[in-house]
């Protein structure tokens, strides 16, 4: 047989030896150690880890890059939701692609295959953020696949067009839907239409939650309660919880618990929730970062995402999921080996589990792969691995090349 395209001396698990992966119609044909065959074309990856790329659980490209439009005075949540809001007014359908298809390209440089966008849909956002992004995903697939969470930021109850106009977008290619409670003066009420909405359109849900230090102050029983009333398990999502952070550890346990029983996957934002909490501590300041490698040595199944860049939430970031693990790494004080192989799981295929992807290198899978500098997945978060290159499909979709070094014999 001729194969499209053979991948030579990749390494796929650490300490194992190389393979090579021979590609035929944009699917892995065979993965073996010297692998005799004809190719059209060949990559010679020198000993670099193989996997299927970075799964991006969370992130808003349609306010990316507003720093210049906005305040930051308090570096506080209440203000990164204010000034959005009064910058989304003035967004444009070609404003907003820009900015988003900026992040998408430094996305796909970092080895990211497969992200989930949270899009707001409001009277003040419109549907230009929406048209934006669909063209975003449609321009982007050779190399990305994205899908849109039509997203309710500011609130339902007081709204009710926001209501109608996500129902609007779920119609018209929208991939599921998602709500902040907390900004909502009826966060039980705004859990129920989020999940009317989930129902009738038939996608997953994805919740922004309790998104500060005080574990009495939660709406995660509301999230839990619809979970469980409509057969939602394993469609349902929850970012930040912050909250988390502040608790004992026989409270993390019982949460766990009532998370990976409910089927509710978590995923934590490091940058965004370290620099938005703590704010009225002069010492000893928390970090507020739910301890997501504790949920899922529990079963919970979990992610680490980027969330904002460049904006009042996240003034920083470059959509580098690597660089994300290794900070979740480091404010968790993580060392073990299993511990570093979990971080990296939570952006790979951890990730891609909570949004329902399957993810990972086999005979008969999708010919999706990106290469690290590393020998795998421990080494990647310890290192901060450089992301050599990357296929979609079989088809090469990006290379940053190999370093070199010159003056060395």
């Amino acid at each position: 047989m001729l194969f499209d395209l053979v991948i030579r001396n990749a390494r796929t698990e650490q300490g194992q030896e190389t393979v090579d992966i021979a590609i035929k119609d944009g699917v892995i044909a065979a993965m073996e150690p010297a692998f005799r065959c004809e190719a059209v074309m060949e990559a010679d990856a020198r000993g670099a880890f193989a996997f299927s790329g970075f799964a991006e659980s969370h992130i808003h490209l349609d306010k990316a890059g507003i720093l210049g439009r906005c305040l930051i005075c308090e570096g506080t949540l209440a203000e990164a939701v204010r000034e959005t809001a009064r910058a989304k007014k003035g967004f444009e359908v070609e404003d907003v692609y820009a900015r988003a298809a900026r992040v998408v390209e430094k996305a796909i440089i970092h080895g990211t295959t497969l992200m989930r966008t949270f899009v707001e849909i409001d009277p003040r956002a419109g549907f230009r953020s929406f048209e934006a992004i669909r063209k975003v995903k449609a321009d982007y697939a050779f190399a990305i696949d994205i899908e849109i969470c039509a997203f309710a930021q500011e609130g339902l109850t007081r709204e009710p067009e926001t209501f109608a106009m996500l129902d609007r977008a779920l119609s018209e290619g929208a991939d599921l839907v998602g709500g902040c409670p907390y900004t909502d003066p009826d966060p039980r009420r705004h859990v129920e239409l989020i999940f009317e909405l989930a129902r009738k359109h038939d996608v997953a849900v994805d919740f922004h939650l309790d998104f500060d230090l005080d574990p009495e102050n939660t709406n995660l029983p509301a999230v839990v309660t619809e979970t469980e009333r409509h057969g939602w398990g394993g469609r349902v999502s929850i970012g930040h919880v912050t909250n988390l952070s502040a608790m004992p550890a026989e409270m993390v346990e019982g949460i766990a618990r009532r998370l990976g029983g409910a089927g509710i996957a978590l995923t934590v934002l490091p940058a965004t929730d370290l620099f938005l909490n703590g704010r009225g501590f002069e010492a000893l300041v928390p970090r507020g970062i739910a301890p997501a490698h504790l949920l899922a040595g529990r079963g919970v199944v979990t992610s680490i995402a980027t969330n904002n860049v460049l904006n009042p939430f996240t003034p920083y970031g470059d959509a580098s999921l690597i660089r994300m693990a290794n900070l979740y790494a480091n404010v968790a004080q993580l060392s073990r080996e299993e511990d570093m192989r979990l971080v990296f799981s939570m952006v790979s295929d951890s990730a891609a589990l909570l949004m329902g992807k399957t993810h990972g290198l086999s005979v008969g899978a999708e010919a999706t792969i990106v290469l690290l500098d590393c020998a795998g997945g421990a080494e990647a978060v310890r290192e901060i691995a450089r992301v050599i290159g990357g296929w979609k499909n079989g088809r090469q979709s990006f290379w940053n090349s190999l370093p070199i070094i010159f003056g060395l014999s």
